[in-house]
């Protein structure tokens, strides 16, 4: 008989292995359903289908105001890698191959297919096309990025990325749609000249959503749709409707239709200003494509979001995840060389992002199953420099479940990217995260230090609604005297009443808005409150 060493270790990953196979097929149903409910507007996101064309309209929006009048140019692009990237097949750690390689005998990355990056890291040669941008010092990776107690499912730990909130925190406003949430007017009663965001693919994220559960961003599912909105763009009709409850629902839908479709001049004017100087191919490539043109054409979005899918890789990755990363670094290379024909490249910051890692260990179906810290890559001139950033990943130090352990918080990212890229206010940024994360110093982006008005250091207006029996209330408070006006708007963003209009002294007042008598339709309405240099607007719902 053979003695056999038992290793209580492997024994642990192999059940946690097991029960992580069982959750998954709950975790993908889950997954499917509430991207479903996000998709017919049950789940918060206000997305419906119109048209056949699925667009979420952009609702509340103080994002908007506040981007689109900022000083600043600079422009980030969020390249959402949806499934989990396998991020040791990604940026692969040379420093300890022999490692790598024990654990992925048949799906880690031969040394003859390798691109060195520098002594302690490579990519694989499919993703040749980033060497330019790499050399260039257009590149740097930032490694062993996650955050702490990783969930594994899909849909939840999309959310915490999106939302920047911890682990045990259920928040649906996303951190770039908090970004300034109180201190700008609403989209109803100021809207921007342009879209302040745009997202393809990857609908039900809620990186957009406001503290309101709004989604502050253009929305389609994929670069048809958009390029229809740019070509074919109308406005819905809100008159011509029948005189009744289902006339009501429509107008409403109509309504809430138009905030979108009235950018499809805007968009379609960019558009048609503007071609692409290269070709690009495949889903990702085709998305950027249409960015490029609209920064090209001075469309003046700041944010924009696309997606590639497929990264859930749990059986035959090696049929599946080198032509993912042939996509993603040709379709970068694409973007960059095509923003440069036109001098824009260095306005524009790229950054990767996924909702999790892979297990460091192949699984029987030749896959990996779902992990933790992964690599982010962030792409631009304004990196200055290359560089592998972070703490390296650290095969032989594992979590208890067998993931590698994270060394950088993503909430470090983001709050150096609204930082030191989009040049927010320190303060304001700690706000928006709900905490002080530490910014990457080593990240090499620097705020223009000509952005001397930029709005994001403003202080916020305060208030609050209180609902009461008949009547809502609406609760605020003056930092100084002066002028101050209360409106009450509907979802056209046509006014309903006047509540104040009245010089006030500093201090804490309140607006009565009485629904008991009222014979306004049960729905959504907007108030607007503006004190002097100050705004600042919420939805509120009239019920019957």
């Amino acid at each position: 008989m053979c003695n056999h060493k038992i290793d209580n270790k492997k024994q642990i990953r192999h059940g946690a292995a097991l029960e992580h196979g069982k959750a998954h097929e709950k975790d993908h149903a889950q997954w499917s359903r509430r991207s479903f409910l996000r998709n017919v507007g049950m789940a918060g996101t206000m997305s419906m289908m119109l048209g056949k064309v699925p667009l979420t309209a952009m609702a509340n929006s103080p994002l908007a105001y506040a981007l689109s009048n900022t000083n600043s140019d600079r422009i980030m692009v969020l390249i959402r890698l949806k499934g989990g990237n396998d991020g040791l097949n990604t940026i692969i750690p040379l420093f300890d191959y022999s490692n790598y390689m024990a654990n992925r005998p048949t799906i880690g990355i031969p040394q003859s297919q390798i691109i060195n990056l520098n002594n302690e890291f490579g990519m694989p040669n499919y993703m040749s096309a980033l060497e330019e941008l790499w050399n260039d010092g257009a590149m740097k990776v930032v490694n062993s990025v996650g955050y702490p107690d990783q969930n594994l499912s899909h849909f939840r730990s999309s959310d915490i990325w999106a939302s920047g909130s911890d682990a045990d925190l259920l928040d649906t406003s996303g951190w770039l749609g908090r970004f300034l949430n109180d201190q700008y007017p609403d989209y109803i009663t100021s809207p921007p000249d342009q879209p302040p965001a745009i997202q393809i693919g990857g609908t039900g994220n809620i990186i957009f959503n406001d503290t309101d559960s709004s989604n502050m961003g253009v929305i389609v599912n994929n670069p048809d749709e958009l390029f229809q909105i740019a070509q074919n763009g109308e406005l819905y009709d809100v008159n011509d409707v029948p005189d009744c409850y289902y006339g009501e629902q429509l107008t409403y839908m109509r309504a809430v239709a138009n905030s979108t479709f009235q950018y499809a001049e805007v968009i379609a004017e960019a558009y048609n200003a503007s071609t692409n100087a290269v070709e690009y191919e495949f889903s990702l490539g085709q998305q950027l494509a249409l960015v490029a043109r609209l920064i090209k054409g001075n469309l003046g979005t700041q944010l924009y979001m696309v997606t590639l899918d497929g990264f859930d890789t749990h059986a035959l990755q090696n049929e599946s995840h080198p032509f993912l990363l042939f996509q993603l670094a040709n379709a970068v290379q694409n973007f960059y060389q095509d923003l440069a024909t036109a001098g824009m490249a260095d306005k524009v910051l790229a950054m990767t992002f996924s909702e999790f890692g892979r297990r460091i260990e192949q699984n029987a179906s030749g896959g990996t199953d779902h992990g933790a810290a992964a690599p982010m890559m962030l792409f631009g001139k304004g990196l200055n420099g290359n560089g592998i950033l972070g703490q390296n990943p650290d095969m032989q130090n594992l979590d208890s479940a067998g993931n590698l352990v994270h060394g950088t918080d993503f909430r470090q990212v983001y709050a150096t990217v609204l930082e030191n890229w989009l040049c927010a206010d320190g303060a304001t940024v700690d706000m928006v995260m709900g905490q002080n994360f530490d910014r990457l110093s080593n990240l090499g982006l620097d705020c223009l230090s000509t952005n001397t008005s930029n709005p994001f250091t403003k202080v916020p207006l305060q208030h609050k609604v209180i609902y009461g029996s008949g009547e809502i209330i609406i609760e605020y408070e003056l930092a100084n005297s002066g002028p101050v006006k209360v409106e009450i708007f509907n979802m056209l963003g046509q006014p309903v009443t006047t509540l104040i209009n009245a010089y006030q002294g500093a201090g804490m007042h309140r607006a009565t808005f009485s629904i008991g008598n009222s014979i306004l339709a049960a729905g959504y309405y907007v108030y607007s409150i503006q004190a002097g240099q100050q705004r600042a607007s919420q939805k509120v719902l009239v019920s019957r």
